[in-house]
């Protein structure tokens, strides 16, 4: 399985520290500017969109985009705020529930109100007031487990988070550094909404007790420790319970040498949190109209339609057509835990610092 599309099904952020440079990945050329026909998107290094659907944009409204990939979302965002004065592009996308609070409090993005935003479920527009956001799409960071394991065990997978504690998981699960991985992140997000503020810390006591497993990144759960995923079964991956995403299943199909006729992996339900990325125009940008061009074919469904097997994330335009490689193998959580923006803003920060207490130390 490409690293690259491993990485897309990991579309979302990190909080780990701002790198001096991102990786950059460029379409078409020229420098941005006021009359510029050239768009510049800033995005996490998972952006990716089909050619022919790109140059079908590029036709149709006479810009041409530039992509620069400053890593994962945490580091786009961070400079992206370093920068804001002087902003790297136009329209920032990758931001999501996790950060959004803090790209809206120190003025990231300026407001408009994307065509097609009609579309879009209420539940999905965090920013509808001011629509400095638009939302773009959405997936759920899950507990995934290994069929193959379980079966062999005669053990019933997990169905909670409660499950997780239980003796008869005792050193089955790997999980990412909160710290430093979105879904780390999300994971405990999930935990707290689930436990409250002062039952989490309890929680995650007894996941520590139980022998979670905390690794950096999402690449060294998945590929390497997870039993369930292709790139975990070559490494020798010993653990049958991993943080993912409930997109990951179909993942395992869609990029299979031969697809299974069922996925090797299974998502566990209970324990899902609801990641919403969106897409903003910078507030010194540019080239604001190419911008606003720009968010606009990001709403369409041409675009929503392309991206699940691109980025594996789901669409939030009422009408685009998910692949049955994603309804049939990888559904989205039928219930999800989810926070309030402000929620988290005010209390992120001090829960990663206790939980890397509780759970590193």
């Amino acid at each position: 399985m490409p690293n690259k599309t491993l990485v897309a099904v990991a579309a979302g952020l990190g909080l780990v520290a701002l790198s001096a440079c991102g990786s950059t990945g460029v379409t078409g050329g020229g420098k941005a500017g006021a009359d510029s026909k050239t768009v510049t998107l800033v995005s996490h290094d998972s952006w990716a969109v089909s050619k022919n659907v790109l140059q079908d944009f590029e036709k149709r409204s006479g810009y041409k985009v530039r992509v620069l990939e400053d890593g994962d979302a945490g580091q786009a965002v961070n400079k992206a705020i370093l920068t804001k004065d002087n902003p790297q592009g136009d329209v920032l996308f990758g931001v999501d529930n996790t950060l959004l609070s803090r790209a809206l409090d120190n003025g990231l993005f300026q407001p408009y109100a994307a065509k097609g935003l009609a579309t879009v479920g209420a539940a999905y527009q965090l920013d509808r007031d001011q629509h400095r956001v638009t939302p773009i799409d959405y997936g759920d960071i899950c507990v995934n487990y290994d069929k193959a394991y379980f079966t062999e065990h005669h053990l019933a997978p997990p169905k909670t988070y409660a499950d997780l504690v239980k003796p008869e998981y005792k050193n089955l699960l790997v999980t990412e550094n909160a710290a430093t991985s979105s879904p780390g992140l999300g994971f405990l997000l999930g935990s707290a909404a689930r436990y409250g503020d002062d039952g989490w810390q309890g929680y995650w006591k007894k996941l520590r007790a139980n022998g979670v497993k905390v690794v950096d990144g999402w690449e060294q759960a998945y590929d390497q420790e997870f039993s369930g995923s292709s790139e975990g079964r070559k490494a020798g991956g010993d653990r049958p319970l991993v943080v993912s995403y409930a997109s990951s299943p179909p993942a395992e199909v869609v990029y299979a040498k031969k697809p299974p006729a069922t996925a090797p992996t299974g998502v566990v339900d209970g324990t899902c949190f609801r990641q919403i990325e969106f897409a903003g125009l910078l507030s010194n940008a540019k080239n604001t109209k190419g911008g606003e061009a720009f968010i606009d074919f990001l709403l369409t469904k041409e675009f929503q339609q392309d991206m699940p097997l691109n980025m594996y994330v789901y669409p939030v335009a009422e009408g685009a057509r998910v692949p049955a490689e994603f309804t049939t193998y990888g559904p989205p959580a039928k219930d999800p835990a989810t926070l309030p923006p402000a929620t988290i803003a005010a209390n992120r920060d001090q829960w990663v610092k206790t939980w890397t207490s509780l759970v590193l130390k």
